[in-house]
């Protein structure tokens, strides 16, 4: 079997919460294969520790990737100060020669794949285009390790690694099976510490306000517990009227949102100072930005954090791209700039800066990983984990299924992923695209 092909029956998708199905991308010659180790959401600990803990695993893993691609070598880009990560990986580096870290400092967004290739190898991905464009293949390291594992051991993906921290009794991180509650992973750190709390799924960010009913699925990278009045809060639920509004009356047209931005830093015709003038003019009042320049939006957020007025650029430009797509709109901007702009190490955003900003420094400390010892009585697995069609349920009610059975296949000739059970159980519901299985 292929390697495509073990990775496309083990149900391995993005683990860094793109979900984007795995066996697809490394379907595909590349010149380089980057790992993403950057993990630049603060807070999130899940991939610097596993580069430590799982090193050889993951180098392992890497060398198949660059053989099956044909690839010239692999690079692993993470932070300088995740240091026994790169302490362990330069130990082991020596028995894979075509491999070698890239060490970048620590800024905001240095995980965005076109930043993270730019740094790693000096190119520029064209406006609108993907990595492969300039003969780069990222993947994430939780990713690599899902592929290591369907490999040498035949083990679909089940489980998942994320970090668990904000208002909790004991930040951790941890591995969960796939299906648990969002409340009952909470509870592994000892739950929350408030009773009046939101919970984001993901980094403080690009995360999502979610419900403690929700699931844990391949996309989960982490959970943040945070008081219901706290200003992330705020600006997370601030809705798109009162953003528009804000924009219109308050933007001063300084740029500096422009100028942090990381797409633009790369040279794409991306300005969210004059996208901000479509909210107050009904137009950008310029001849080169136009309303689809938000498609080259990376919605990572930083603008806003650049902003002394609190503005929302990014949701803006979320607004316009929706909008776009509704009228059958598509992109059109592919230009390939010929250079990134001479400053862009100056404009990197360092991320404890981003983290005072936010107001989480209280938060910013070690989550170390902690084994999960708990015996969980009931999962629900979503059909939907994953970019593309949901799975189709292959199990019915009454079904009895091991841990690592398959529940959901890929639907004939779509973009999905399978789905497998998390636990030995009996199968109690098949509905809404998701299926139950109760221990």
């Amino acid at each position: 079997m292929s390697l495509v092909d073990k990775v496309k029956s083990a149900g391995i998708v993005g683990a860094g919460g793109a979900t984007f199905p795995t066996h697809v991308k490394i379907d595909a010659t590349a010149d380089v294969v980057i790992v993403n180790g950057a993990e630049c959401e603060p807070l999130l600990r899940v991939d610097q520790q596993l580069m430590d803990l799982r090193a050889s695993d993951l180098l392992e893993a890497l060398n198949m990737v660059v053989e099956h691609t044909k690839a010239k070598e692999g690079i692993i880009g993470l932070k300088k100060k995740y240091v026994p990560a790169i302490n362990k990986l330069n130990s082991l580096l020596p028995k894979y020669p075509k491999l070698k870290l890239h060490i970048m400092n620590n800024f905001y967004p240095a995980g965005d794949e076109q930043t993270l290739v730019y740094e790693c190898t000096g190119k520029i991905v064209p406006e609108g285009g993907i990595p492969l464009a300039v003969g780069a293949l990222v993947m994430n390291v939780e990713t690599l390790l899902n592929l290591h594992d369907c490999v040498t051991e035949d083990k679909p993906v089940i489980d998942k690694y994320l970090t668990v921290t904000g208002n909790v009794k004991r930040r951790i991180t941890t591995k969960v099976p796939l299906g648990i509650t969002v409340r009952e992973a909470l509870a592994l750190a000892g739950g929350p510490t408030i009773s009046d709390y939101v919970i984001i799924n993901g980094g403080p960010m690009m995360g999502k306000i979610v419900s403690e009913d929700s699931y844990i699925t391949k996309g989960t990278k982490g959970l943040i517990v945070l008081p219901k009045d706290h200003y992330l809060i705020h600006s997370k639920t601030r809705s798109l009227e009162r953003s528009l509004k804000l924009a219109a009356n308050y933007c001063m047209q300084c740029s500096l949102c422009t100028e942090v931005c990381p797409r633009h830093n790369l040279g794409h015709h991306l300005e969210p100072h004059k996208m901000m003038r479509i909210a107050a003019y009904a137009s950008t009042c310029d001849n080169v930005a136009l309303p689809t320049n938000a498609y080259l939006c990376c919605d990572c957020g930083l603008c806003q954090y650049a902003c002394v007025m609190d503005l929302q650029p990014w949701k803006v430009n979320e607004f316009l791209k929706g909008e776009l797509k509704k009228n059958g709109i598509k992109n059109p901007h592919h230009e390939q700039p010929k250079s990134a702009n001479p400053f862009i190490e100056d404009r990197r955003f360092n991320v404890h800066r981003l983290t005072k900003r936010l107001g989480l420094d209280e938060f910013d400390k070690d989550a170390p990983m902690e084994p999960c010892k708990k015996q969980f009585k009931e999962v629900h697995l979503q059909m939907s984990q994953h970019i593309g069609a949901p799975a189709t349920p292959v199990v019915a009610v009454g079904d009895e299924v091991k841990r690592g059975q398959l529940v959901g296949e890929i639907p004939e000739g779509a973009l999905s992923a399978r789905i497998f059970s998390s636990i030995d159980g009996k199968v109690t519901s098949v509905e809404n695209g998701v299926v139950t299985v109760k221990a």
